[in-house]
This record gives C-alpha cells, sequence and structure tokens, in this order.
C-alpha cells in the first residue's frame, strides 16, 4: 500500500517515470493480496484467468495503482456482490500485453460511458457520509496508461457489467535482457 501511495504522489510529481520490465503475474497476484478481504466482505468473488507469462516494461506502482482503482469501482459496482474477473495475456500479433478487468455491476449507461476518463466527472453519488467519487481516478488511469504506451477501453452493458481492458507494450523477462549471445 506504501508503494502504491508513493507512486502516485511519484506520479503526479512528474517523478515516476522509471519502466523495468515487469512480469504481470506477479504484479495481479501481489496486488490482490491487498484487496483480497474487501472483496470478500463485500460478497465478490474474484477469479484469475492467466495466459502464458506476460512481461510489459512499465512502473509497476503506477500501474498497480491504475488496476487497485479499477478493482475498487467494480467492487463499488456490485453492490449486491458479484463476480470479479481480472484476465492476462499476451498478444504477440499486437505487440501488447493484455489486462481485463470485467465485473458483473450495474454497468454504466452510453450517455455517461463517453465521459468517464474526463477529469472531475463521476457517476457516483456521495453517501450520508459526504463520500462519493472524485472524477480523478479514471482520469488519471488513462494518464498513466498512455504514458506507458498503452491503451485502456472499457464496454459496459447495463444490468450486466463493465470490463476495462488495458494494453501495455510487451517486454521480454529480464533474465533474456542479460543474457550474452552465445
Amino acid at each position: 500500500a506504501s508503494k502504491i501511495t508513493t507512486g502516485m504522489l511519484s506520479f503526479a510529481r512528474h517523478g515516476g517515470d522509471r519502466k523495468e520490465p515487469t512480469d504481470l503475474n506477479a504484479l495481479i497476484h501481489s496486488l490482490l493480496v491487498l484487496v483480497e478481504k474487501d472483496l470478500q466482505m463485500h460478497r465478490v468473488r474474484c477469479e484469475v484467468n492467466i495466459d502464458g507469462q506476460p512481461y510489459a516494461n512499465l512502473n509497476a506502482t503506477q500501474i498497480q495503482q491504475v488496476l487497485l482503482n479499477l478493482i475498487v469501482n467494480a467492487r463499488q459496482a456490485m453492490t449486491a456482490g458479484g463476480n470479479l474477473t481480472i484476465s492476462v495475456k499476451a498478444n504477440p500479433e499486437t505487440g501488447f500485453a493484455e489486462i481485463a478487468v470485467r465485473d458483473t455491476g450495474n454497468g454504466i449507461p452510453a450517455d455517461k460511458l463517453r465521459h468517464i476518463f474526463d477529469r472531475f466527472y463521476t457517476t457516483k453519488i456521495a453517501d450520508q457520509h459526504g463520500q462519493g467519487g472524485t472524477g480523478l481516478g479514471l482520469a488519471l488511469a488513462r494518464e498513466v496508461i498512455e504514458s506507458h504506451r498503452g491503451r485502456i477501453r472499457v464496454e459496459s452493458t447495463i444490468g450486466k457489467g463493465t470490463t476495462f481492458t488495458l494494453k501495455l507494450p510487451l517486454a521480454s523477462p529480464p533474465s533474456l535482457l542479460m543474457a550474452k549471445p552465445a
């Protein structure tokens, strides 16, 4: 949690530009340790589907922050519990690794969907404690992904759920980068 917070502050100050080949499977599993209890408490079942062992050149803390935001948003969209599916795969044809975060929540109406990456736009209504969305999470997520030369896409169906897909440039595992030619 400390690394993620520090990473966000660093990104906000434009100091988090260091990127390195990162095992996406390990990144996902370390993040799930942070959210596991919260998901269980809200009756959200989490399934992880991993195809291969893709690496991407990235700032792991920044990408974890993006994924944490997507997971929390997904959990909040499933007010009566539901299913969260995180999929990771490499797509060598496109040169991108793909991480999909899919929920079985309320879905986002089409008229709101086109604005969700706008700064200060939120669909969350403040609760009795004044807690609601700031409209910065998805705007920051898009900035982080684009700073990684990646893309973020969203698909949503009312009553069925939402899927966010992150596409990040593939990288070679560190052991292959250090290997010397024979």
